[in-house]
C-alpha cells in the first residue's frame, strides 16, 4: 500500500511536523500524490530549495509549473539560501498541498516551543514524524530543544529516550493527527516502535523511507 494512503492524505493541506525525516517524507508523498492530482510543496518555516522541483515565487509561475509538471515548490528566498513561506496565497493552489511546518535541527525527536509548530489554519491533517534511531539514546543528543523535552517528560536531559518517554511528550503536546516513525532500519527497533504505538491514541505508521518499506502499526 502507498504511504500516502496509509497516512490518509486527502486533497487539501497536510502539515508535517517533528523530526526524523520530514523533508524526505514531504518529497516522497509528493511523488506518490502527483499521480492523483497537482501537488504543491512549501513551508511555513524554512527549508532548502529542492533539487528536483522548480521553485515558484508568484502565483502565475506556480500555476504554469503545476500545469506543466503536476508538482512544484513555492517559497520566498532568504539571505541564507533557504525558502520561507510563499508571500502569495498558496493554500488552494494545488489539489494536494504538503507543508513542512516545523524544524528539528536534524534531530529525530523534538519538543515544541511556544511559537512552534507553525501550523497552517487550512490544514486537514497533521503528520508527526520521529526517528526510531533515537530510541535508547540521551535526550540531550537526540531531541531538539532537549531542556524542554526533558521537562515535558519529567526526566533529566541525560535520560535515554524510551517509547514511554517519547509517547508522554507527544501526548502532552497534542499537535498531531497521525504519526510516522521513520528510520526503523534494524529488527530490534520494531518492538520499541510497537511499544510506543500502544501508548499513543492515534494511528501510527512505521518503516524506513530509505528502504521504501512501511507498515501500519495501529
Amino acid at each position: 500500500m502507498k504511504l500516502a494512503e496509509m497516512l490518509k492524505i486527502q486533497p487539501g493541506v497536510t502539515a508535517l511536523i517533528g523530526g526524523g525525516g520530514k523533508t524526505t517524507l514531504l518529497y516522497h508523498l509528493a511523488e506518490e500524490l502527483r499521480r492523483q492530482g497537482t501537488v504543491l510543496v512549501c513551508t511555513t518555516t524554512k527549508i532548502w530549495p529542492p533539487a528536483q522541483y522548480s521553485v515558484a515565487q508568484d502565483s502565475d509561475t506556480l500555476r504554469k509549473m503545476l500545469r506543466d509538471n503536476g508538482v512544484a515548490c513555492a517559497g520566498t528566498p532568504t539571505e541564507q539560501g533557504k525558502l520561507a513561506e510563499p508571500n502569495f496565497p498558496w493554500a488552494n493552489a494545488a489539489d494536494y498541498v504538503l507543508v513542512e511546518a516545523d524544524g528539528a535541527a536534524g534531530r529525530p525527536f523534538k519538543a515544541h516551543d511556544i511559537h512552534e509548530p507553525v501550523l497552517p489554519k487550512e490544514r486537514n491533517n497533521t503528520i508527526l514524524v520521529l526517528g526510531a534511531d533515537g530510541f535508547g539514546k540521551a535526550i540531550s543528543k537526540m531531541a531538539h530543544r532537549p531542556m524542554l523535552y526533558a521537562r515535558l517528560a519529567g526526566v533529566m536531559e541525560s535520560q535515554s529516550i524510551t517509547p514511554a518517554i517519547a509517547a508522554k511528550v507527544i501526548n502532552r503536546e497534542k499537535f498531531h493527527d497521525r504519526i510516522f516513525i521513520n528510520q526503523v532500519d534494524r529488527e530490534e527497533e520494531w518492538p520499541l516502535v510497537r511499544e510506543f504505538a500502544e501508548k499513543v491514541d492515534c494511528p501510527v505508521v512505521a518503516g524506513a523511507l530509505q528502504n521504501k518499506y512501511w507498515e501500519s502499526i495501529k
